[in-house]
Order: structure tokens, then C-alpha cells, then sequence
């Protein structure tokens, strides 16, 4: 199994940005997704996770501005990012737990995508 994420850039402060994460692979079901992010220098934080059954936790830092939703057919996490400030400015992964067919739950990391927010 993978984790593909896509739409990272560079936008200006007060702006939007949607990042999206597919898995692919052999499995059987996926559990919760989720988004971390690391600045430089900083170690890497949840930003929102959500559950198999759509249930969803934000940091405090975000709440309000950042919205989480799963396409379960796609297997796809979609983060919508809305009025982005500067200390959002990090690198974000995308986090799955899998369930293959080994029987095993296993926690899977996306390559990551630069999110920059500079006027």
C-alpha cells in the first residue's frame, strides 16, 4: 500500500489551498487518515485526523479554518485549508492506518507537500 498526496504550493496569507491523498495498493479496509505537518526545526504535529466513520479532530491551531473529508470509494482524504496564515507554512504528510491482508494494521506516511504561505 501508498500514500499519494497531491496540491501543495505557494499562496499568499488569507488564502485557500486543498490537499488530497489517495491510497492504492493491496488492502483490505483503511482505518483513520489523517494530516501532519512539520515546519523546520519543529518536530512533526497532527493537524486533523478523521475516522473511518467520518468522526474528525482538529488542532486548536486550525480549528475553524481547516476542514477534513474522506471519499471511502476513493479511498481518498481531502484537507481543505481556508484562511491560511504564514505559520501554516510547513511540509504535510498524509497518515493512514491499513489493514492488509496479512492481517495486520500498519500506519503508512505519504511523501509529503510543501505548503508555503508568503505574500
Amino acid at each position: 500500500a501508498q500514500l499519494v498526496e497531491s496540491g501543495g504550493g505557494l499562496v499568499q496569507p488569507g488564502g485557500s489551498l486543498r490537499l488530497s491523498c489517495a491510497a492504492s495498493g493491496s488492502f483490505l479496509r483503511i482505518g483513520t487518515m489523517g494530516w501532519y505537518r512539520q515546519a523546520p526545526g519543529m518536530q512533526r504535529e497532527v493537524v486533523a485526523t478523521i475516522s473511518s466513520g467520518g468522526s474528525t479532530n482538529f488542532a486548536d491551531s486550525v480549528k475553524g479554518r481547516f476542514t477534513l473529508s474522506r471519499d471511502n470509494a476513493k479511498n481518498t482524504v481531502y484537507l481543505q485549508m481556508n484562511s491560511l496564515k504564514p505559520e501554516d507554512t510547513a511540509v504535510y504528510y498524509c497518515n493512514a492506518e491499513i489493514f492488509r491482508y496479512n492481517g495486520i494494521w500498519s500506519a503508512y506516511w505519504g511523501q509529503g507537500t510543501q505548503v508555503t504561505v508568503s505574500s
